[in-house]
């Protein structure tokens, strides 16, 4: 006889958690939320759009106002944060400035009375498992920003946490080193197989770093999942527009839907693309194309798909690519060319600001949505 294989419990559930500060608008609507073991997952999103919160209830600083929460199947909701047993990483790592190196790490255990003896051990342990071997005698004010971050992330798991917290934690870095840190966050987490549980409004970092993306907007996770699906098939208009770039058309729908949608723009020209949010003919919509997937040509040739006249405003070099931001006319957001250097040729020269081009919008990357 045949047996049924029953879903593993996830690690944490948020199951109808709401929260409000005023009784009145909610900052948190109605969330359903598991995150499973060993994961790394972001909360992304723009100021106020409930991740922080999110974040902050799931540690136990803040109470939801309705829902429930829980660890493992067990009701944690209002369990206080130190019995929660999770580490965090703040983005002003919060270290004690009167402490050594050492000495902040171990805090956690001293609070735990763990045995002197096995302090040093574990202590030792975490500083060699985030590169600070040597430092534990050092003041953190003698260490420099991504140091001091180290410092704060072997805090956070010197007591073997279960999940591990991490509100902007790389937001205070310069550029270089906060990327720096994204790649050996990543490691240590593929090393440890520690759930992690990051808010970041930064989408390069989220889409870097994280198994999963929850994408919050309003309270609501407007999408849950992959990097490259939230990429490459973002679910609505929100989600197009906040992770990556997006050329955004303007229009009505034409066309029943499904194979035979395209978006008319105002000069009349149709490009066929995929309907996602359904809408029906003749409704306003928008079309967002990634700007790496919209087809360059000179203006005097004849693409075999509809394409659009442009006029280049400038160009912007970026090393490996060159930026174009295009004119379409008849009232469009300019468009956004992507177009690698190693596409560039002489009998294709980079155009230069003024020059007339034809923009190709291939319809399996141009996702029409709601407008």
């Amino acid at each position: 006889m045949a047996t049924t294989m029953t879903p593993a419990e996830p690690l944490v559930r948020f199951s109808g958690v709401q929260k409000t500060y005023d009784g009145e608008q909610l900052v948190v609507r109605a969330l359903d939320l598991d995150i499973e073991r060993g994961e790394f997952l972001s909360l992304l999103g723009p100021s106020g759009s409930g991740k922080t919160t999110t974040l902050m209830m799931l540690a136990g600083f803040e109470s939801p106002t309705a829902g429930d929460i829980l660890l493992d199947g067990k009701q944690i909701t209002r369990t206080p944060p130190h019995k929660r047993n999770f580490g965090m990483v703040f983005q002003n790592y919060a270290l004690f400035p009167h402490l050594t190196v050492g000495e902040n790490v171990a805090y956690p255990l001293t609070v735990r009375k763990v045995p002197k003896a096995e302090q040093a051990t574990r202590v030792k342990k975490a500083l060699d498992m985030v590169r600070l071997a040597g430092m534990a005698d050092r003041l953190p004010t003698r260490l420099s920003g991504g140091q001091q971050q180290r410092v704060a992330l072997a805090r956070a798991l010197v007591f073997n946490p279960e999940l591990v917290l991490m509100d902007e934690p790389l937001g205070a870095l310069d550029k270089q080193l906060r990327e720096h840190m994204q790649i050996e966050l990543k490691e240590l987490h593929r090393q440890l197989g520690v759930t992690f549980v990051y808010v970041t409004h930064d989408q390069g970092e989220a889409l870097t770093m994280s198994d999963r993306v929850a994408v919050f907007n309003e309270g609501v996770i407007q999408q849950l999942a992959d990097a490259e699906t939230l990429y490459e098939a973002p679910s609505n208009r929100f989600v197009a527009g906040f992770v990556g770039d997006s050329t955004v058309l303007t229009g009505t729908l034409h066309g029943a839907g499904g194979d035979d949608a395209a978006i008319q723009l105002p000069g009349g020209h149709l490009l066929p693309g995929l309907n996602v949010n359904h809408s029906a003919r003749g409704a306003r919509v928008q079309a967002c194309v990634r700007p790496e997937r919209i087809v360059l040509h000179p203006h005097t040739a004849y693409p075999k798909v509809s394409a659009v006249p442009a006029t280049v405003a400038r160009t912007i070099y970026h090393g490996d690519h060159l930026r174009l931001i295009c004119d379409m006319g008849h009232g469009q957001e300019q468009a956004t060319v992507k177009r690698a250097l190693a596409q560039v040729s002489d009998a294709f020269p980079p155009p230069q600001p003024g020059d007339a081009v034809l923009l190709e919008f291939p319809p399996e990357a141009t996702r029409i949505y709601a407008a």
